[in-house]
Formats: structure tokens, C-alpha cells, sequence
């Protein structure tokens, strides 16, 4: 999560301190569909055949699954890697579920969800033709420890039985990661240390795809991985600026259901302004008309202009994320150790006005829980401080008049200098706005990008108040609530993400409850309980949920966006 938009690789917990995934009530396809087809683009029925091209700003780099963190295996890593498990292809709620990809089902735990056993299906194969076995998965994910290839989601050195004290295999002396056992070629045993409900979400990640040993080139197998997805990678050049994938012969629909892997080849380029990309796939000119953008969305003015034309705004998709945009005090700095302060700036704050700044209600939704609005995560409606539309400045004043401040007070809001983005200087303006009217005067203080990462990410440098924002692994509260509110989970020497330092005992212990739960239709309204019992402490208060509009070449068929990803899913696309 690097940008104003979801990257094809890497769109998870640890970048997301710096961007925004899009969020919403339910996803679809082009805007014109029915209810009966949500999930098609342009007419006719999708054939195997044709090159797709996608048209991207930023560069899928690190191109190793031990590297990658992705949210459900990513958009163009799964169409190289495939994992224990996977996401649902389909349409908007459906498509937040998770299917067994490589293995024959999502998992079986034992009685507490400590061990999670997994078989693998029959006739699965390597680029090459090789076998796929159960060793070269647990070496896949043991290699991801490794310090030479981190970057990848964090979980398994959490959660494995021996997993913070590992190196990875580069120095274990060939000993391995003893939680991972791997009694035959098919079968493969998890010990955790600690009850996990969500395990086959997180065997979506790509640290679970298949390395074979003997290919394994260390910080270079990057250039080449060796595919066990339905395309396999024929060129990358500039570190995933220009990446060329061709069909991979040895990979069999009858193993895979998930994936349709229509076109021929799929050419993706990076490094374009995101301008450029909207307007060449406005255009589709060439081989443009058979273009998408996997980390593109339509801004304000170009939606507008798209809007007013029936044909473009036919090659619309609408997708949703779990993402949620907030402010974030810091109760270390005064005055926001106040929790009447804090009280007295939810109520101040106009929604109406943050929405406004990022585009108006077709690219964003006002949010006053940290939950997504979507049953997946366990959301539950309530404003613990209802400020209405535009802020509720009389409560504001009566608020900071109980705390000391009957003449208001002074405050500095720190913000990115990445203009038109949800944590930029059109957002914070709008809440300085909002703010002098209950008396509260607001300095803003800009940082650019880099800085701004660092200062909001760090226990040490971390402002009182400042924006942020917060996007999902998997479509569930855990991955939403634990990291920003769960105590133990406090980073003093490193990237920290729980900015309020809540070290609630009751808030922890519930999170632990929860996570033993394997049934995750009932663990997902108290997810939501939770998330309302953490909202009435205002450690943040949520401003808005993004939306994204993508805008696909006139010849693409089958388009298919869940509310897992939010984004259009590159493997059921179809250019024929």
C-alpha cells in the first residue's frame, strides 16, 4: 500500500502506512451491468486466446514470493504462484471467501486450532514438469525467513511454533523449521503457537507457494521463479518495471479451478503517469483496447468526463477494499491525553468536507467505525460521537470546556505533502476548517513522502496528531483490529502501527478469544462488538472509506471484482 491505489503485488499490512485501498459496501462489475451479469465487461462470452496488456504506475518489484506481501496472493503473483489456499474468484461479498487452491480444502485443525494439517491435490506440477510436493512448500515458506528475502507478510514468525527465533535456511544448518512437518510428498503439518481461526487466510500469502530447493538462486530466483500458476515469467526487466508472462504448459485447469487464465500472454508495464494509463484506456487504441490497470484508479475530473459518456462509463468497475482513512492521536503527547480532547475532535470533525477533498462521494464514503462497511469483517454501525454530516461544534466546545480548554486550544496536525491523496493537505485543510469552528485552531504540518512514513510509523518520532490510514490481509476484524489496537503488538524499535499505544487487557484477552474461533461466520460480529468497544476510547476517529473506479479497454471481457481485493481480479480476464 505505497500509493493512492491497490498495487498488483503488494498491498498489505506492512505498506500500509502510506496508502489507500478502497473500501465500500458492495463491489461490482462495469457500472452498467445487471444484477444477472454484474461480472462481464465488454459483450460476449470470454475465449481462451489474445494478449492482455496492463498498464501500471507502479513497478511489481520483488517478484519472490518470500518477498511479496499481498493481500489474498495478489493480482499478477497469483497468476505465477499458487497456494495451500486462495481467494474466491467471484463478484463483490462471494469473492471474500477463502477455497483451497494447491491443497484439497481450506485446512484441518485440531480440537484448539494449534495445528493445521493440509493435503495436497493429485497431478500438480511445476513450469518444468517436475512434481509440486509438500517440501518444496515448506522450503518455500522457510526461506521467507530468511533476512535476505524479507519484506513478506509477518504472521508465521508470530504464529509458528519456533518461528522468531529462525534464520531461515540459508544458516539453519539444514535443520529446517521444526512446526513445519511434512510426514509424506502430499501432506503438510502447521504448529502454532497459539490458537489461529484464520490460518487458511493467511495461506493465501505467496510465502506458501511452492520453491523447489535445487532452483532456489537466493536474492536472484526474483528473476526467474519457477511457476506452479497458469503463466510463468519470460522476461522482467528494471526489477518488475516491464514484466512478460507466457502460458505455462504444465499447469492443468483440472488442478485449478479458480483461475481461468484466458489470454495468451499477459505484457505488464510500470512507471506510467497515472494520467497516461486512464487516458490510453479511455482511447483503446491498438493493443490499449485489450489494457488494464491493476494499481490505477480515475480521479475526480476524469470521472466526471468518463460519467457523461455512456460507452466509457460502461467500462467502468466499481470495487471495494477494506480500508479505512482516520486520525490518529498519540495520548503520550498533550493535550490528547485528554480522552475529552480527543472526544471533543471526533464531534468537531466534518466528513463531509474529508470526502469532499478526495473526490466527492463516487470515490469515497464517510466512516465512523474503524471496521469496513462489510459483513465479512464483522462490521457494526455506530458513531460512539455523532457528529452528523458536517460536525457537531456546540458538543465539541462543551467537551473542551470540561477539559480545560474554555478559550479552545492550539494543535498541530501533521499530514503527507502528497497532494489529492486521503492523508494529503486537501484533507487536513478541510479538518483545520472544521475544527475552528469549535475552537480548536489547527497548524498543519506537511512532510513528504519518506518522512512522513517514517515519523508517523515510529514510537519515538510519532506525532500527537496526525492522518493515517489502514487496509486488510484478508477480509476479516482480525488482521483490521489486532495490529492498531492489541497492546503487545507496541513496536518501540521499529515500524509501529498501533499509534495510540491501547494496551487494554480486556481489548487483548477478547482478541485471543476470537482468534480460537474457526467458525468465522460467529467470529465476525465480535470482531464488530469490539470495534465498538475500542471506538468509544477515541484512540482514532475514522473519517472515510475509499472507493475505486477502474477503467478497463474496450475489448476486455469478464471482469470479476470482489470485495476481497477491490480491484478487477487479472485472472478471470478475458480479451476475446
Amino acid at each position: 500500500m505505497r500509493h493512492t491505489s491497490i498495487s498488483s503485488g503488494n498491498v498489505a499490512r506492512a505498506a500500509a502506512i502510506a496508502v489507500v485501498l478502497a473500501v465500500g459496501a458492495v463491489a461490482c462489475g462495469p457500472e452498467d451491468s445487471g444484477a444477472k451479469d454484474a461480472g462481464s465487461g465488454a459483450s460476449g462470452t470470454p475465449h481462451k486466446g489474445g494478449a492482455l496488456s496492463v498498464l501500471n504506475n507502479e513497478a511489481q518489484t520483488d517478484f519472490d514470493p518470500a518477498r511479496l506481501y499481498t493481500s489474498g496472493g495478489g493480482n499478477v503473483p497469483s497468476l505465477v504462484f499458487r497456494t495451500l489456499t486462495t481467494r474466491n474468484r467471484e463478484n463483490g461479498a462471494e469473492g471474500t471467501k477463502v477455497v483451497p487452491d494447491l491443497a484439497t480444502d481450506t485446512g484441518k485443525p485440531n480440537a484448539d486450532a494449534t495445528v493445521w494439517t493440509y493435503t495436497l491435490k493429485d497431478g500438480l506440477k511445476y513450469e518444468d514438469g517436475s512434481p509440486i510436493t509438500t517440501a518444496d512448500i515448506k522450503y518455500g515458506i522457510e526461506r521467507s525467513f530468511a533476512a535476505e528475502l524479507s519484506g513478506g507478510a509477518p504472521y508465521l514468525r508470530d504464529w509458528l511454533v519456533g518461528g522468531a527465533q529462525y534464520p531461515g535456511p540459508y544458516k539453519d544448518g539444514g535443520k529446517g523449521l521444526a512446526s513445519i512437518e511434512t510426514p509424506d510428498a502430499k501432506t503438510i503439518v502447521f504448529h502454532l503457537n497459539k490458537p489461529e481461526g484464520e490460518f487458511p487466510f493467511l495461506a493465501t500469502q505467496t510465502q506458501f507457494a511452492p520453491v523447489p530447493k535445487a532452483k532456489d538462486d537466493g536474492t536472484k530466483y526474483e528473476e526467474h521463479p519457477v511457476s506452479s500458476g497458469p503463466y510463468k515469467v519470460v522476461k522482467n526487466e528494471n526489477d518488475g518495471e516491464h514484466l512478460v508472462l507466457a502460458r505455462n504448459p504444465n499447469w492443468s485447469e483440472a488442478t485449478d479451478s479458480e483461475r481461468k487464465a484466458y489470454p495468451d500472454t499477459i505484457d505488464v508495464r510500470s512507471g506510467l503517469d497515472q494520467a497516461v494509463i486512464n487516458q490510453r484506456l479511455s482511447a483503446s487504441q491498438g493493443p490499449d483496447a485489450a489494457a488494464v490497470t491493476t494499481d490505477t484508479n480515475l480521479g475526480p475530473a476524469e470521472l466526471a468526463k468518463v460519467s457523461s459518456d455512456k460507452q466509457l462509463a460502461a467500462r467502468v468497475g466499481t470495487g471495494h477494499f477494506g480500508y479505512t482513512n482516520y486520525i490518529a492521536f498519540n495520548p503520550n503527547v498533550k493535550p490528547f491525553d485528554n480522552p475529552k480532547v480527543r472526544q471533543a475532535i471526533a464531534y468537531a470533525v466534518d466528513r463531509t468536507s474529508a470526502v469532499n477533498a478526495v473526490g466527492g462521494s463516487s470515490l469515497a464514503e464517510p466512516a465512523t467505525t474503524f471496521l469496513p462497511n462489510q459483513k465479512a469483517f464483522g462490521y457494526t454501525p455506530y458513531d460512539p460521537f455523532p457528529a452528523g454530516a458536517s460536525g457537531n461544534a456546540a458538543k465539541a466546545k462543551e467537551l473542551l470546556k470540561e477539559a480545560g480548554y474554555a478559550d479552545g486550544l492550539t494543535v498541530t496536525l501533521t499530514h503527507s505533502n502528497a497532494k489529492g491523496g486521503p492523508k494529503g493537505p486537501e484533507v487536513a485543510t478541510a479538518l483545520q476548517d472544521a475544527l475552528k469552528k469549535a475552537g480548536i485552531t489547527v497548524k498543519l504540518q506537511g512532510l513528504e513522502g519518506n518522512d512522513y512514513n517514517d515519523t508517523v510509523a515510529s514510537a519515538k518520532k510519532e506525532p500527537g496528531f496526525f492522518l493515517r490510514g489502514w487496509g486488510a490481509d484478508w477480509p476479516s476484524g482480525g488482521p483490521f483490529l489486532a495490529p492498531i489496537f492489541d497492546g503487545r503488538q507496541i513496536v518501540q524499535d521499529g515500524a509501529n502501527f498501533n499509534t495510540g499505544f491501547l494496551n487494554d487487557p480486556s481489548v487483548n484477552s477478547e482478541i485471543d478469544e476470537i482468534n480460537k474461533l474457526t467458525d468465522l461466520t460467529a467470529a465476525a460480529p465480535r470482531w464488530g462488538a469490539l470495534d465498538k468497544k475500542i471506538g468509544e476510547q477515541a484512540v482514532v476517529v475514522p473519517l472515510f472509506h475509499p472507493v475505486y473506479k477502474r477503467l478497463v479497454g474496450k475489448d476486455v471481457k469478464n471482469v470479476v471484482i470482489s470485495d476481497w481485493t477491490g480491484v478487477l481480479d487479472i485472472s478471470q480476464v478475458a480479451v476475446k
